[in-house]
């Protein structure tokens, strides 16, 4: 007689079963929690089913995953590990996890059966396993300070490429980073030196594989499939690839490779893999942050130490932090004299107000400053206004140099001209004709003011103008001395020239403006009279071969320089003693004129210093070049 038994309901199996079993997806979440986990854990099916599962503790997640994925890699797997109570409880357990499969063999979850160890593991065995466990965790910690001890990118590829193989007793290992789609094998040990920099496209490696799985760590061995990726292909031996995703700021930023020829690889192994992996990713973003960090300071170096003003960034408490090379070269303050310190001058009282100060070497600077909110530091500019600051001055002197030296001719020629408006008729001939000649002269006065003027405003720019050619130096000098010899009864014009004289080269009209400049000064600045002796040489050059140029030379019996105005003298509107202005008149641009000229023509204008009496102003001016035929050495 034979009957037809009834066939078991699976999910009665599992809901009666005293063990507690757990069933999770590819997302690790709760697909089956039968009635003995709820008794063991406390969290009821309908609290659980759907969520992540939520008994594993923070610091086993790296040892869950390396179980998952060791069990995935063939059979059933066991480890002693802890689980969580709802409340908060650890429950020590062995568990068993095995694959989930369809019918046609794709993986589509984990089972977990977990057997509480009081009742199948003696207490001696729990104490060494959470021993083993501790020791495991101290080795991860050691090669975590050691990575950590270096911010140097290189360096610290080298420090976990090598604490790889020593953690997890692998024949070989490298790191490899994601560049522009690809895999480039960045640092590696135990493998040959010409695979470093190889590289391999990312979407067909088992890289590209563990991230479109969206799990950290990964095993793959020769019997799961193949094991091509061209980074490790003459590894002998090859027969497990455990990988291990290292993340830098929430991005995927490298692959750690631990490559197996000849041991058997346990979730242990990659539990250390994955911790290490994410520590590694840690050191990365450090690492990386430092980089970019050092750039940024050295862009702001670059840009600080290319501006032409000067710059200084001071710390909340008014110290220097930061001082640019133009600030060192404006002050003449080194940076390691001033950094630490506070500024060596004045700030603005307001902000968005500049402040002019003068420094002790007499430069004048503009000053502002600005807060940066965030950090509390102040940002002070500053740039050398002493040009802009001197023509200021020069302006204001100019304006009142020329109303002083206008007005007296201005004076006189109108108190003439009302005399003969007014009194005409009852002036005598020779009355009318003192008049006319009073105002001539100072018509004449008025006019070399104006041509001065005029010469020095168009000065700096002359050299344009000037045609620099060949020209008989000594009949320039003869023609200018004769036009002024008359103009003063007290004063004897001599010329002391060599025959022959050289061909100078130059402008003659300008050396004939220069020369009468320097003979009016002459007259101005002896005023008791005396000889005026105008001087002209040939000086040899260097080498005392050739003839380097020609020396003019203007000596008076006046009142002198002073040794400090031997420069000063030939700056605008400057005049040699103080109070000049008022004895001798004038606005001070003649010497200033003459050596412009003289620069414009390739020479130069100067003062003769240690001289016991008198002044003696100096020009040189460029020889002309010698025919090739002559070659006759002067006087």
């Amino acid at each position: 007689m034979s009957f037809d038994a009834p066939t078991p309901d699976p999910s009665a199996v599992l809901a009666s079963a005293s063990t507690p079993i757990v069933s999770l997806d590819l997302e690790l979440r709760v697909v089956s929690w039968n009635r003995a986990a709820e008794e063991v854990f406390g969290w009821t099916a309908e609290e659980v089913l759907g969520q992540q599962v939520p008994f594993v503790p923070e610091e086993l997640q790296a040892e869950h995953h390396a179980m998952l994925e060791r069990a995935r890699a063939g059979g059933a797997h066991s480890v002693l590990s802890r689980r969580l109570r709802a409340d908060g409880e650890p429950v020590d357990v062995r568990v068993d996890a095995s694959c989930l499969c369809a019918t046609d063999g794709t993986v589509t979850g984990w089972v977990h059966v977990l057997h509480p160890l009081q009742e199948s593991t003696s207490e001696q065995e729990m104490r060494e396993h959470w021993a083993k466990r501790a020791r495991m965790i101290r080795r991860v910690n050691e090669v975590v300070v050691d990575i950590n001890t270096d911010l140097d990118l290189p360096s610290i590829l080298d420090r976990i490429a090598t604490s790889l193989t020593s953690l997890t007793e692998a024949d070989a290992g490298g790191f490899a980073m994601i560049e522009d789609g690809r895999l480039r094998l960045v640092s590696m040990t135990h493998l040959p030196e010409h695979l470093r920099d190889y590289a391999a496209p990312l979407e067909t490696s088992l890289f590209g594989e563990l991230l479109r799985s969206g799990k950290s760590v990964m095993l793959a061995t020769d019997e799961t499939r193949s094991l091509d990726d061209l980074i490790w292909a003459n590894l002998p031996g090859l027969h497990t690839i455990a990988l291990g995703v290292s993340y830098v700021k929430g991005e995927p930023y490298g692959a750690l490779y631990a490559l197996y020829s000849g041991k058997k690889v346990g979730h242990v192994e990659l539990e250390l893999l994955e911790l290490l992996a994410g520590h590694a990713g840690v050191a990365l973003t450090n690492a990386l942050t430092y980089q970019e960090i050092e750039r940024q300071q050295a862009h702001e170096r670059v840009v600080l130490d290319a501006s032409a003003d000067g710059i200084a960034v001071l710390n909340r408490h008014g110290h220097v932090r930061k001082w640019n090379r133009a600030a060192t070269t404006l002050t003449g303050e080194p940076a390691d004299r001033v950094v630490g310190r506070r500024l060596p001058f004045p700030l603005p009282s307001e902000r968005g107000r500049p402040l002019t100060h003068q420094l002790p070497n007499g430069r004048w600077l503009e000053i502002l400053s600005d807060r940066i909110a965030e950090s509390e530091e102040l940002v002070v500019d500053f740039r050398d206004v002493s040009q802009s600051k001197t023509l200021e001055e020069q302006k204001d002197l100019f304006l009142a140099t020329t109303s002083h030296e206008l007005r007296t001719p201005i004076t006189v020629m109108r108190g003439y001209a009302n005399t003969l408006v007014e009194r005409w008729a009852r002036l005598e001939d020779a009355n009318r004709l003192e008049a006319v000649q009073a105002i001539a002269s100072r018509a004449g006065t008025l006019a070399r003011l104006v041509e001065n003027l005029l010469l020095g405003s168009h000065a700096e720019s002359a050299e344009s103008d000037l045609v620099l050619q060949p020209f008989d130096l000594e009949r320039v000098l003869r023609s200018v001395t004769t036009a002024f010899a008359p103009l003063s009864e007290l004063h004897r014009v001599n010329v002391e020239i060599p025959t022959p004289l050289p061909a100078a080269h130059g402008d003659p009209t300008a050396t004939e403006a220069l020369v009468g400049q320097l003979l009016e000064n002459a007259f101005k600045y002896s005023p008791e009279g005396g000889e005026v002796l105008v001087r002209a040489v040939p000086e040899k050059g260097a080498a005392g071969q050739d003839w380097d140029g020609i020396l003019i030379t203007v000596q008076d019996e006046g009142i002198g320089i002073a040794p400090e105005d031997h420069e000063r003298i030939f700056e605008r509107f400057v005049q040699g003693e103080t109070g000049d202005r008022r004895r001798f008149g004038g606005v001070g641009l003649g010497l200033y004129i003459t050596r412009q000229l003289a620069q414009a023509q390739g020479g130069d204008a100067t003062a003769e210093a240690n001289r016991s009496h008198g002044a003696c102003l100096q020009v040189r001016l460029p020889i002309a070049e010698r025919d090739a035929e002559s070659d006759a050495s002067p006087p």
